[in-house]
């Protein structure tokens, strides 16, 4: 099953690349129907990042509130995805009225809250949203029961990157691309023992660490499937788990990790404001599109993350979907807004692949021929995850918690108040448990 999955895949993305070829330097030919807004409608849309993704999706809102004058867009950008979440669940709590009309959702979210109606069914707009250019694999983990409720924004794949201005100043040497993860906790803690601050004259980490973004990696690496497995079941054991925390205990112990309190507080900040960004540690994980970003702290590389294993586990995901509220009292103007986003060639031209690299293939081709320096590299990294990485299945709706579990066990490692095997087996507990609940 998992084969014939991957070959799906390369064979779409392969589509998705040549229609950019053959449509590179062309516009979108079939934009959104006219559509007669007479009346004054007031959208609000709410996505999450730092302050430069808001400041350039203000500039998107306003060539789209150009196009259509009566429309103003009430934006509501939030730091973190965990921020964007928790409002929601207090919106749909209450019904959903007061939760916004398009919003961005990652993770099993598009599941969670397809599953109890919270999302408008995407057939009802689907000329407007131009739903039929996406790949099926790109809408999987936003499609319940065959009902689609939301559009990828673009994809990305899970990266490791490295400071070289950092291992020079330490005198490390940079990683081989067939590291493994002895070498990482070796990299790591040779910077984090040299003493090195940057240039306000800030500690200088090994490494800047978010257990969110590496543990589906990390699992990949060591289970037929991944974290899940096609059926939406749990795909490791506590004792794979357990690995994992073993490998942040040696960082920890051997100073290449920053203080547990650090580590903690770091969960849920944006990218401009992590440590790796602030040009305060030599190596991170986050997905390949942030390589602009990074690129801030310092001469960066991207890397396959180090493995043990013949598997690298690095798959290509959807980084985040466009959903519509099904409560909005404009369906049809919040459609308009969200292709704006999607599929509109001004828009893509501003946007690139800051979102992920585009599955619309007419989107992919106005952006590819603007990729250059560090945004090409990234491209480049995704598009060979197709030929070395793994498919893995998405997350399942009960998984939503994952993030919260993987950080719940970090810091009890990390204090002394859980061993790795007690960490692992409640982690994959609490999570079978919320699995078998949503099945």
């Amino acid at each position: 099953m998992r084969r014939d999955t991957r070959k799906t895949i390369k064979l779409a993305l392969a589509t998705v690349a040549a229609a950019a070829l053959a449509l590179t330097g062309c516009s979108n030919s079939d934009q959104p129907p006219d559509q007669d807004v007479s009346e004054a409608v007031t959208l609000e849309m709410s996505w999450w990042g730092d302050d430069n993704r808001a400041a350039l999706f203000a500039q998107v809102i306003d060539l789209f509130e150009d196009e259509y004058p009566n429309i103003t867009v009430q934006q509501t950008p939030v730091g973190s995805p965990d921020d964007l979440f928790n409002r929601l669940a207090t919106d749909f709590g209450s019904g959903g009225q007061t939760a916004p009309d398009v919003f961005a959702l990652g993770g099993a979210k598009p599941q969670e809250y397809g599953a109890v109606g919270a999302l408008l069914d995407l057939s009802t707009v689907a000329e407007l949203a131009h739903i039929d250019k996406y790949p099926a694999f790109s809408t999987t983990n936003a499609t319940v029961d065959g009902v689609l409720y939301g559009l990828p924004t673009g994809g990305n794949a899970t990266a490791a990157f490295v400071n070289t201005d950092i291992l020079a100043q330490a005198g490390v040497e940079v990683p081989t691309t067939d590291w493994k993860w002895a070498d990482l906790v070796a990299v790591a803690n040779a910077v984090g023992q040299a003493g090195l601050t940057n240039e306000s004259g800030q500690p200088i980490y090994g490494i800047d660490l978010r257990v969110q973004d590496i543990m589906g990696t990390y699992t990949g690496q060591l289970s037929e499937f991944g974290m899940y497995t096609w059926e939406g079941t749990l795909g490791v054991t506590a004792e794979q788990v357990a690995t994992w925390y073993e490998i942040e205990l040696e960082l920890r112990d051997g100073g290449g990790l920053p203080d547990p309190t650090i580590v903690t507080a770091g969960w849920a900040l944006p990218p401009d404001q992590q440590l790796y960004t602030l040009g305060q540690a030599a190596i991170t994980f986050g997905y390949s599109n942030l390589i602009g970003t990074y690129s801030d702290g310092g001469q960066t590389i991207i890397l396959t993350p180090p493995t043990n294993t013949a598997q690298n586990g690095v798959a290509l995901l959807p980084s985040a979907f466009w959903a519509i509220n099904a409560q909005t009292a404009h369906p049809e103007e919040a459609a308009l807004l969200m292709d704006w986003f999607l599929d509109n060639p001004a828009a893509a031209a501003l946007i690139k692949d800051s979102r992920g690299v585009p599955f619309n293939p007419d989107t992919l081709a106005v952006v590819a021929p603007l990729l250059e320096g560090s945004n090409q590299v990234a491209a480049e990294y995704v598009q060979s995850t197709l030929d070395s990485g793994t498919v893995a299945p998405p997350q399942p709706n009960g998984g939503a918690n994952m993030n919260k579990y993987c950080q719940d066990a970090e810091a009890e490692v990390l204090f002394n108040r859980m061993t790795p095997a007690q960490a692992g087996a409640d982690w994959v507990n609490k999570l079978s448990t919320d699995l078998a609940a949503s099945s």
